[in-house]
């Protein structure tokens, strides 16, 4: 059976709400993914810490060596995807392809808010703090992607990129790819202007100011792009600020999450 054939349809929506992995780390898991398609898929928390809580900033006031300790704890929670791969952000729609051989170490690269890889071994990841994390899997050809999707990526079709750049390097059709839209502030929260919601292509009815579901969008966005199976989460960074940290809701005051992607490596 093909993977398109096993895909349920984005018109067939489920919640599917990250977990809680046990430990000393606050790691959140998309549950399930494990299983079915054999990555690691998830984001850190804030932790329990109320003067430590566990902020990934890394171009914020920070302390380098508090920033960097916390780094080494985090990935080292993965020793089955040794290269880890970030990018510092610009809202924008590049999505970056890694193929080639994998050794352990943190590459951080320039301008880019996506990654993508076939590569066994290799852990995607983007930082959030109100933002989407739109996690993408083919499981046919074994490829991942992983988004930032704010609303200005979102608006820039950031999707649309991730699907095409899998499309492209491994000939997956979108029917194939399984889609997952992660924690990020919810719409009840996410109070905007008139050129937010213009900008993602949403009428703004009525007197502002307007509230705007940006994985409503993406929802949407996936569907008009033919994937095969769509997941969100309910999770709330603004409303559930003892598990998660908020920009928005915090005033720009708010630490960082990391959102991660990983194919394991198989010994054998």
């Amino acid at each position: 059976m093909s993977a398109s054939a096993r895909l349920a349809p984005t018109s067939s929506v489920s919640t599917t709400d990250e977990q809680r992995l046990p430990g000393e780390l606050p790691l959140w898991e998309v549950p399930g993914w494990r299983e079915r398609f054999g990555v690691v898929a998830g984001i850190t928390g804030r932790g329990h810490d109320p003067v430590a809580p566990f902020d990934l900033g890394l171009w914020g006031s920070l302390p380098v060596a508090v920033a960097m300790g916390r780094w080494r704890r985090f990935l080292a929670a993965f020793p089955e995807c040794p290269a880890a791969t970030l990018a510092h952000q610009a809202h924008g729609i590049q999505v970056l392809w890694h193929d080639g051989g994998v050794s352990a170490g943190w590459t951080i690269l320039e301008g880019a808010d996506g990654h993508a890889t076939a590569t066994p071994g290799r852990l995607l990841l983007v930082t959030v703090a109100d933002c989407v994390p739109v996690y993408l899997v083919a499981p046919g050809p074994r490829a991942i992607a992983l988004l930032h999707a704010g609303w200005r990526g979102t608006a820039a079709g950031i999707l649309a990129q991730g699907v095409e750049l899998l499309r492209n390097r491994v000939g997956v059709q979108p029917s194939e790819l399984v889609c997952h839209a992660g924690v990020a502030i919810s719409g009840p929260c996410y109070e905007v202007g008139a050129e937010v919601m213009s900008g993602v292509g949403t009428a703004a009815e009525g007197e502002g100011p307007w509230h705007l579901d940006l994985r409503s969008v993406l929802r949407e966005q996936a569907s008009a792009l033919g994937v095969g199976e769509f997941t969100a989460s309910s999770r709330c960074t603004a409303r559930d600020r003892g598990d998660f940290f908020s920009h928005r809701a915090s005033g720009g005051a708010d630490g960082r999450m990391a959102a991660y992607l990983g194919q394991p490596v198989v010994h054998r």
